[in-house]
């Protein structure tokens, strides 16, 4: 694990530790010989998969691999140093984060490089960088700019503080209706060129986009505007290099979110710079993947990419919620134990995928057609199921989630479990 990761004491204040819990060491979980499926943990509890994270893993590995790319997760999806160490110690370049929190989070627990896919903006943010820096002579950091503005915001706090070496900026290109960027290549490289006056202060190291957002539109429609996107970026890069605007060292060329990779690593593959470069995708998703929004999502980037395909079996759910029947008022109505409060629901309501009856079964079982969840409380999900199930009181179901981001949020600890649903380790988040 990277230097600083300090040990974190939990207790049976923490959701899904069992009552009476003493204190003890995340780090020690698997001592305790905790199992899921022996109502070791009271429910609803949000496990991991260890099988699924370790090939989740190396398929991204090896997927930027094929076109020497580098992927930098985003750390927003987990917020948990534990899984931030597995994937560098997996090769990730860096972790990405999006705001101050997040990096004091990240450099709390010894990640040595960030890329800060936003703009660095606020008093007490650049403060805080540039204390790092400063401090901390191998500590990579980069961040985005989209206007002159910005720059000079940078550039004044980076000249006033004078830390011997320049902040590590990137020109994020956007597009009409989207988020932040700049929106033609005037602007962009108007904002290039006050990048490069602010030298020694300032060094433009590369272009940023992001084209997750354009996901929610019609397929087609969809791509063609990442396509379009990823073509701008290109453009602003060229035309940064022809006037000499970037400093030494590899030009970055970063984009990529959890549904576009693919297009990403193809199109800056051939970036038409005579300088190296460094691709890098940011997919935060990858490793946890989901049972909804991002299965389709991979469904269509094994359709469009070869490189993907060629990889055999592609990304696994690692995210399970469990939580028991808790009541069968109707024939074909359960409520279980888990809500808004345990689970995402933004991009989709939780899957229910098995049942497990204590007593009765060695292994969970899959549920047959016809079970679904359609709707949450804060504490209780509306399950639905055919007259015949066989679903009763004190049963347990393991539900697959759609959007892992806003699951782990909800949860201060995830234990992390073998295929039996031992307990074999833990992670924090800091949400």
């Amino acid at each position: 694990m990277p230097s600083g990761f300090q040990p974190t004491l939990v207790d049976d204040r923490i959701k899904g530790i069992p009552g009476g819990t003493a204190p003890f060491r995340l780090e020690d979980i698997a001592a305790k010989q905790w199992n899921v499926l022996r109502e070791d943990l009271p429910l609803p509890v949000a496990v991991l998969k260890e099988s699924a994270l370790t090939h989740n893993s190396r398929w991204m590995q090896r997927l930027v691999g094929l076109s020497g790319a580098f992927i930098c997760p985003h750390g927003k999806t987990t917020m948990s140093p534990e899984l931030f160490a597995r994937q560098i110690d997996d090769g990730a370049w860096g972790i990405t984060l999006a705001n101050a929190s997040q990096l004091h989070v990240a450099r709390a627990y010894g990640i040595e490089r960030v890329l800060l896919a936003n703009q660095l903006i606020g008093k007490q943010g650049i403060r805080y960088v540039l204390d790092e820096l400063a401090r901390d002579p191998k500590f990579d950091f980069y961040c985005l700019v989209d206007s002159t503005d910005g720059v000079a915001i940078l550039a004044d706090a980076a000249g006033q503080r004078a830390i011997g070496r320049p902040l590590q900026v990137l020109v994020e290109g956007g597009f009409v209706g989207g988020r932040t960027g700049c929106r033609d290549l005037t602007t962009a490289i108007d904002v290039a060129r006050r990048v490069k006056a602010a030298e020694p202060f300032l060094a433009l190291r590369g272009v940023e986009g992001f084209e997750g957002i354009i996901a929610h539109l019609d397929p087609t429609t969809a791509e063609q505007r990442v396509r379009a996107l990823l073509e701008f970026l290109v453009e602003i890069a060229v035309a940064c290099a022809r006037e000499g605007l970037f400093s030494d060292g590899p030009i970055v060329l970063t984009a990529g979110g959890s549904s576009f990779y693919d297009l990403v690593l193809d199109r800056f593959r051939e970036n038409h710079l005579d300088r190296q470069v460094r691709v890098v995708t940011r997919s935060g998703c990858y490793l946890t993947h989901d049972s909804g929004a991002f299965v389709k999502q991979f469904a269509a980037i094994l359709e469009r990419s070869p490189d993907a395909r060629s990889l055999g079996d592609g990304l696994k759910p690692a995210l399970e919620v469990w939580a028991y029947v808790q009541s069968r008022p109707e024939s074909q109505r359960v409520l279980l134990t888990m809500g808004k409060r345990d689970c995402s629901y933004d991009m989709g309501l939780p899957m229910p995928l098995l049942w497990f009856r204590p007593n009765l079964h060695d292994r969970p079982e899959r549920l047959t057609p016809g079970y679904s969840i359609s709707a949450l409380n804060d504490q209780h999900a509306y399950l639905d199921v055919p007259v015949d199930s066989p679903l009763r009181v004190g049963d347990m179901i393991g539900s697959g989630i759609s959007h892992p981001c806003t699951t782990f949020d909800k949860w201060q600890a995830l234990p992390v479990v073998n295929d039996d649903y031992d307990v074999v380790s833990a992670v924090r988040t800091f949400f």
